[in-house]
């Protein structure tokens, strides 16, 4: 008897032992709502420096760390082709340069008061010997050999002028036109003298002397160290909720442990077709003291806020609708807020109840 007592109390304890029970209660307290973030830090103005133009890196002007002004020189390459273009296009402009032919235009004006002076002696001389043939002295044939010959004069004067001009029109035209061909060689022979955009920081240089360089190729990171922007990926599904202005809560690898505040200052409204995110920009309320392009973060963008919620532990709530009030028995209820760990009851439970759980 006292053997068989002893088995079945040994039984009740091992059932006991291989299935433990357990209840938890809601909890008023405070729960914020937010949308999670990934992205990184990006200094005021950073952008990634190009070339315009194909060559060959032949001299690095500026040193990783350096601050470098708006206009400065970063980067000189070299062209030999476009080079060469250019030193064509100088002689081209220099030779057709309308100072450079003014002895063809001399020649002509020469030739124009020749032929002048030629119309005006021939009309006096047909004037006269047409007063001749007024008063019957001279023959018809000589009338006619003079109104010939002035004739001929003045055509020939005439002649000479529309050649004068038409030469100063034709220099004029490949002067310009071989000024602007050597306007737009110098033009492309600057592409290959690459300068900052702004005032900034040089953090980084991507490629060493003797390299080929193309427009593709980025040759430098710069950007401003008094200043650093957040960017964020917000996923499309959350985009909708985020607006300039809501605060957003920051963590980084770099100061692990520390939590830093930050406010959005612009939704950018294009979307990533290939990552399905939004790009959002921010600001620290304080930033760390001390920054780097590039440091990774995570963010939480507030939404809502509530003092004295009904909360329970997320990972109790079944399809967010549903808790288990005890091992066979649902209760259905209705969520508010949630974060990543708690969600707000709003109707189905109160602090008094409790939550099946079971821990087997």
């Amino acid at each position: 008897m006292y053997k068989s007592s002893f088995i079945i109390v040994f039984f009740i304890i091992l059932i006991s032992c291989g299935s433990k029970q357990e209840f938890v209660q809601p909890t008023v307290e405070k729960i914020t709502e937010t949308i999670y973030a990934s992205g990184y830090v990006k200094s005021k103005d950073q952008y990634q420096v190009f070339s315009k133009a194909n060559g060959i890196l032949v001299k690095t002007w500026i040193q990783k760390g350096e601050q470098v002004k708006k206009g400065q020189v970063l980067f000189t390459i070299s062209n030999e082709v476009s080079k060469l273009n250019t030193d064509n296009a100088q002689l081209a402009a220099a030779n057709a340069d309308i100072n450079a032919n003014m002895d063809k235009l001399r020649e002509l004006s020469l030739n124009i008061e020749v032929s002048k002076k030629k119309r005006d002696n021939d009309k006096l001389v047909l004037e006269r010997q047409r007063k001749l043939w007024a008063d019957q002295i001279g023959t018809k044939f000589e009338l006619e050999q003079r109104e010939l010959a002035y004739s001929s004069s003045k055509a020939a004067y005439e002649s000479a002028q529309l050649r004068y001009n038409e030469l100063k029109k034709q220099l004029n035209f490949s002067s310009q036109q071989a000024k602007k061909s050597l306007s737009v060689s110098q033009s492309m022979l600057s592409d290959y003298t690459v300068r900052s955009e702004f005032n900034g920081k040089v953090y980084s240089i991507l490629k060493e002397q003797g390299e080929m360089v193309s427009p593709q190729m980025p040759l430098a990171i710069i950007g401003d160290a008094s200043s650093y922007t957040l960017i964020l990926q917000v996923d499309e599904n959350d985009i909708v909720q985020v607006s300039p202005g809501q605060k957003i809560f920051i963590t980084m690898d770099s100061y692990k442990d520390q939590l830093f505040e930050a406010s959005i200052t612009k939704v950018n409204p294009l979307m990533n077709e290939r990552t399905r995110t939004f790009e959002v920009e921010a600001n620290f309320t304080k930033a760390p003291d001390m920054l780097y392009p590039n440091l990774t973060l995570e963010a939480n963008i507030v939404l809502r806020t509530k003092e004295n919620a009904l909360t329970i532990p997320r990972k109790y709530l079944i399809d967010d609708e549903f808790v288990m009030i005890s091992k066979k028995e649902k209760k259905k209820v209705k969520i508010g807020l949630k974060d990543y760990q708690k969600a707000e009851i709003l109707e189905g439970l109160t602090k008094e109840d409790k939550i099946y759980i079971d821990l087997k």
